[in-house]
This record gives structure tokens, C-alpha cells and sequence, in this order.
């Protein structure tokens, strides 16, 4: 079993917190928090013990540090935690200045650290699914993707103000995705966003919704929909089309069941809430973190992977930004 220091006790802290222990490979022992009460609610309920970043690091008995604090500290407690030795899981993004986390690169690669970014997306059963089919070749040879990505209702204003904006808070979900699927780099950009949900969020210098086309190298293209309001639940879906067909993954639901009628039939409300929605996402990220630390795979998410997907969130606001396509 592998003792695990869990740095950030808020809201996803609590659910990686839940999915540490519920795994039987790892071990919670140690929470990090500048909040002290936070951490030792966490602590108590897993008998853990609150910590200071330091002691965590510094304690030859944990194996893995979960980073799980404010998107400002991820990359310096993430290589904190790689020059302590320490296998790494990181929530997204890796950091939201991208020359600052180009420029930790060659110090993680001479530590060769074993970095995990928690792209959850990619843990999702149905995306994992319509991935392995694209490269099966179940509808030959992939040509353009469709991704939507609206979520239920927006986010308070006093969030969006140090959120990074929606391209690196929220479209990175779906850079990430959008280039595990096209299965090349991403060669240009465009995208449009506008304030079309709280002139709030406008006011606070960020958009509420947008829509950005990537285009390969070879060709292939991805339109991405997104929007901080769908007014009908939280939206994420994936179209993809081949050369020999179409491969979709659709809405979760809150249960299967539907209502059948003279006026048709009528079916359950999408769930309404990432945290359901992803929920097995999330466990299954704790499972792939055992498996690092057993030493059965290397990270499916790694930093390579995090640098590009700011990359594109980048690209995409300045492309939202100046009304040009923007090559990569």
C-alpha cells in the first residue's frame, strides 16, 4: 500500500480524498491545507494526520503527492514534490503562464519525474470507449470531431475573475481531449467567444461562450462548442466522424428510465453537477495513480500533455481576442 499526501482540502480535494481511500492500493496519511480547519476535517474523517508542505515532502513514507490547491501553486508543489522524489497527480492545468511551465520542463525531465495531469475527461468510461474504437479504426480513418461542452449554470463572477478565462479554466478540458482523439498535434487555431450569458462575467474581462476550430496538420478538424449556461443540464458530447462512419458519445442521465405516452416519450434529466458526472472519472484517475506507483504504466496525462493543452487555451484567447486564426 502507498502513502499518499493530499495537498488542497477543498472541494475536489474531498473527492480525491474519498477516491484515495476507497482504493485499497493507496493510503491517505498526510493533508495540506492553509486553511488549518479544512485539512483537519479531511484528516479526521480518514485518519490522516494535517501537515506543512515540508513535513509531507520530507517524509520518506509517502510515495505520492496529490495536488489539489489553488491552480497557482500547481506546478511549484508539483516540483517541489518531483525534487523530493515523489510520484506526482496534478489537477488541471499544470500552471496558467505558460513560459513558466515551459520553463520547468528540463527540470522535470533531469528529475524524471513521474507526473500524472488530471485531465479527468479521459477517464470518463464513454470517452475512453469512443477513443479505443478511433483507434481501432471501428469507423477507419478519422476526419473531424465535434465536442460540446456547456455546462448546467455559470460560475460565480468573483471565480471567473481569477479563473485564468474560459479557454484555460474550462475549453482545456477539451484541447486535452481534442488531441487525444485527432491523435496529432494541433497546427492552427480560431476561435470566437462572446458574453452571452452574465455581462457580469464581460465585465470581469472574460467571455461566457465560444466556439474554436482546430485544424491538423493532415487535415483533420475539431469544432468545440462550449458555454458556461445550457440551461438543461450539464452537455458533454462527442461526435466523431470517420472515413467509414461516426462514432458518438451522448449525455449521461440522471437514471435510464423514460415515460412512454400518446405524446411520445419523454426520458430523465441530464445530471446536473461534473462531480456526478464524473464520478467514476475520478476514481478511476486514483486507480491510474496506483498503477504509476506500482510501476505498471507511465502517466496517460503527462507534461507534455499539460504544456500543449495551455498552449491551445492560449492560442485560443488570442485568437478570440484579435479575430485571427492562429498558427501553432
Amino acid at each position: 500500500m502507498h502513502d499518499i499526501a493530499l495537498i488542497g482540502a477543498g472541494r475536489i480535494g474531498k473527492i480525491h480524498a474519498a477516491n484515495l481511500a476507497a482504493n485499497p492500493r493507496l493510503r491517505l496519511t498526510r493533508v495540506v491545507d492553509p486553511f488549518p480547519d479544512a485539512a483537519a476535517a479531511i484528516a479526521a474523517h480518514y485518519d490522516a494526520r494535517v501537515s506543512t508542505i515540508e513535513e509531507a515532502l520530507a517524509d520518506p513514507a509517502i510515495a505520492g503527492v496529490v495536488v489539489a490547491s489553488s491552480t497557482d501553486t500547481h506546478l511549484p508543489y508539483s516540483l517541489a514534490a518531483a525534487e523530493a522524489g515523489k510520484a506526482i497527480f496534478c489537477e488541471k492545468p499544470l500552471d496558467q503562464d505558460l513560459a513558466a511551465a515551459r520553463e520547468s520542463a528540463a527540470r522535470f525531465a533531469a528529475l524524471k519525474a513521474r507526473l500524472f495531469l488530471a485531465f479527468n475527461r479521459r477517464f470518463d468510461p464513454n470517452f475512453a470507449a469512443l477513443q479505443a474504437r478511433l483507434a481501432g479504426g471501428a469507423v477507419g480513418t478519422l476526419e473531424t470531431l465535434h465536442i460540446i461542452s456547456h455546462d448546467p449554470a455559470p460560475p460565480p463572477v468573483d471565480y471567473v475573475k481569477i479563473s485564468g478565462g474560459i479557454f484555460k479554466d474550462m475549453v482545456i478540458h477539451d484541447f486535452d481531449m481534442a488531441r487525444w482523439l485527432l491523435g496529432e498535434d494541433v497546427t492552427e487555431i480560431f476561435a470566437s467567444a462572446s458574453v452571452l450569458v452574465d455581462p457580469a462575467i464581460g465585465e470581469a474581462g472574460d467571455a461566457d461562450t465560444a466556439k474554436t476550430i482546430l485544424r491538423t496538420a493532415s487535415g483533420r478538424l475539431c469544432v468545440i462548442s462550449s458555454s458556461r449556461r445550457s440551461g438543461y443540464g450539464y452537455d458533454q458530447r462527442i461526435e466523431a466522424f470517420g472515413s467509414k462512419g461516426m462514432i458518438r458519445a451522448q449525455n449521461q442521465l440522471e437514471t435510464t428510465v423514460e415515460t412512454w405516452g400518446e405524446n411520445g416519450a419523454a426520458a430523465d434529466r441530464f445530471q446536473n453537477f461534473f462531480l456526478d458526472r464524473y464520478a467514476v472519472a475520478y476514481a478511476r484517475e486514483a486507480e491510474h495513480f496506483a498503477d504509476i506507483l506500482d510501476g505498471k504504466t507511465t502517466p496517460l496525462v503527462d507534461f507534455r500533455d499539460g504544456v500543449a493543452a495551455l498552449a491551445l487555451a492560449e492560442a485560443a484567447a488570442r485568437s478570440a481576442r484579435t479575430g485571427e486564426r492562429v498558427l501553432l
